[in-house]
């Protein structure tokens, strides 16, 4: 019988592969987790914090009464004063330099005259102490030795006295912030509101009377939320109020409109 070789066996070699790494169905690795996680709540965090804004979080009411016409001339001046009559409640200088510097300008803009300048000009007599505190004590002042010849010296046709102040009224929330190895981060939703409440006595020089009175009152409500970094939103009742009252001032002064008295 014919011998029969003996087949050897042969195996086909492949080149090897890495095994993945094994996770659960569906899952991440943790720092890109804990990062979705993370700003997915800052999303949803800033978006609640703009909707509170959104939605009524900032009134302003402003209102004028007026007593007598009233118009200004070619050269013919503004002066805006603080009350500092009231401890608790005195008009801050930085306000009464922001509605001056509203009044002045524009295509409109009238011809403001400066405050420190006013009262030194006609010192003793506006001086917080001894300046009048209404109309009525006007003609007393006027007839005094020398006023009514350095009044007429300024130009000042009005003098606008400013009354009121801001402060905050609400508050809540907390916010709370810490640094570490890892990094530092701030976290929790704070809110405060804010009311600005002012009034503008408007007395008219050359008449001898108080041609009106313009007040506003605007309130405004700022958030910060913070997961990690915070997000402030912050309203400004203060400079609404200033551009409020200065734009109700110079309708007031220059347009001869229908008298509400």
């Amino acid at each position: 019988m014919p011998l029969m070789r003996p087949r050897m066996a042969t195996a086909r070699l492949t080149p090897s592969r890495r095994p993945h790494p094994v996770t659960a169905a569906g899952a991440k690795p943790a720092a890109a987790s804990t990062m979705g996680g993370t700003l997915r709540a800052l999303s949803l965090l800033a978006v609640l914090a703009a909707a509170i804004l959104a939605t009524g979080c900032s009134t302003a009411q402003i209102e004028q009464l007026k007593h007598s016409r009233t118009g200004i001339a070619s050269g013919e001046r503004v002066v805006i004063l603080a009350r500092q009559h009231h401890s608790t409640h005195e008009a801050e200088l930085d306000f009464v330099e922001c509605v001056g510097n509203a009044l002045s300008r524009g295509a409109n803009g009238l011809e403001i005259a400066s405050h420190s300048d006013f009262v030194n000009g006609l010192y003793p007599w506006f001086e917080p102490a001894i300046a009048p505190l209404n109309p009525e004590e006007l003609p007393a002042l006027l007839a005094r030795p020398g006023v009514a010849e350095r009044l007429a010296e300024t130009g000042v046709r009005y003098v606008v006295w400013m009354d009121g102040m801001t402060e905050r009224v609400d508050g809540g929330g907390s916010l709370s912030c810490a640094a570490g190895p890892g990094g530092a981060g701030c976290f929790g939703l704070a809110w405060w509101e804010t009311d600005a409440r002012y009034e503008a006595a408007v007395w008219d020089l050359k008449h001898v009377d108080q041609a009106g009175l313009i007040s506003a009152d605007v309130t405004g409500r700022s958030v910060i939320p913070a997961v990690i970094v915070p997000l402030p939103f912050i309203s400004r009742p203060q400079a609404n109020a200033c551009r409020g009252l200065a734009q109700q001032l110079q309708e007031f002064l220059v347009v001869e409109d229908q008298l509400t008295r």
